[in-house]
């Protein structure tokens, strides 16, 4: 769910991002379209209209070219399989054996094949002195079903706390929460296997800036985390943030999705809405590499951002719709912080 923070600096990020939700349609076009070749991991559009507040995505291991998603809150123990092919859902999962779900804010896929699922969004800061965490077996076949989920307790050492991003580490299989708090988060460690029926203690590991979701790459050496209008990805070894670089993340209206293309070549970029866009960013060298300190990554397809004339689409429309999204949302932006100061 869209929170921002409290305060001036929230203000000005709520400006912002209105600004750029009027400016990127009117600029940028509709967005991403299907790729006209059929291939999979390619810019899409989520097409089913039950699907509004898309707030985490997982690349599928059993099913080449398709994405998991869930909506946010007011929606039911829901998670949706996307064909990134057409934009289409292939398959509604219902979860059972847990509770009404809260805040649904992440999901990604452990080296078991399960799904877990992230009910760990707190908007109000420490609301609730537990969130939870469902799993369930990644479906062979894709088809509506019902499944019967694990549901686990979970709490911080350091005390209640809003959370979207939930990562699976795809080796150990151990799980990490990032925490969202406009002054910096922390990337949470929880216990090295978790146990149903009692409480799951996550433990502060690391610093992070603020943050809407966050994956790990397919061979666990790197972490990206996303906020609403940047994106980093950092070397991960034993269980610990490393060197970390930008990554070329694209405007978005409401940037609240990442993760890796199960081969690791890319990043996909999704947001909430009706009929959200999915964003591919290639990464540099397609597996990692170095680069310290310099932004990796370029958008490909029509509704990305910072296309390049001569590029895939090689119309340079993508670019020009950013430069004039950003003009206008910083307009607006300064416009209205000048009439405050105006008035104070």
């Amino acid at each position: 769910m869209r929170s921002y923070p409290t305060g001036p600096a929230g203000r000005a990020a709520a400006t912002l991002a209105a600004a750029l939700a009027v400016a990127v349609p009117l600029f940028a076009g509709a967005g991403p379209a299907v790729a006209d070749d059929g291939r999979p991991d390619r810019d899409f559009t989520i097409e089913d209209p039950r699907i509004t507040e898309s707030s985490g995505l997982a690349a599928s291991r059993a099913h080449p070219g398709v994405y998991w998603t869930h909506n946010d809150s007011d929606d039911g123990p829901y998670v949706y399989a996307v064909d990134s092919r057409t934009g289409k859902t292939l398959a509604t999962i219902t979860m059972r054996g847990v509770g009404e779900p809260r805040d649904v804010e992440g999901i990604s896929i452990g080296p078991d094949g399960d799904l877990y699922v992230g009910d760990i969004g707190d908007n109000l800061d420490g609301t609730w002195d537990h969130v939870w965490i469902y799993r369930f077996p990644e479906p062979k076949t894709l088809r509506d079903a019902t499944v019967t989920a694990v549901q686990y307790d979970v709490t911080y050492a350091d005390g209640a706390r809003n959370a979207e991003a939930l990562m699976v580490h795809p080796k150990t299989g151990r799980v990490y929460i990032a925490s969202k708090n406009e002054d910096g988060g922390g990337l949470y460690e929880g216990p090295a296997k978790l146990t149903a029926g009692s409480s799951n203690v996550f433990r502060r590991v690391g610093e992070v800036p603020w943050v809407t979701d966050g994956a790990f790459s397919p061979d666990g050496t790197r972490l990206v985390l996303r906020s609403y209008f940047s994106a980093r990805e950092y070397a991960f070894e034993d269980g610990r943030l490393g060197e970390d670089r930008s990554v070329a993340a694209p405007f978005q209206r409401q940037a609240e999705s990442v993760t890796y293309t199960a081969d690791g070549s890319a990043l996909m970029f999704g947001s909430e809405g009706v009929r959200s866009d999915v964003v591919r960013v290639e990464t540099e060298g397609g597996s990692g590499g170095s680069g310290g300190g310099r932004e990796q990554g370029k958008p490909s397809g029509s509704g990305s951002a910072g296309d390049e004339a001569g590029g895939e689409e090689g119309d340079g429309k993508g670019g020009a719709g950013l430069g004039a999204a950003i003009v206008v949302g910083v307009a607006v932006l300064w416009f209205a912080l000048r009439r405050k100061r105006g008035q104070g």
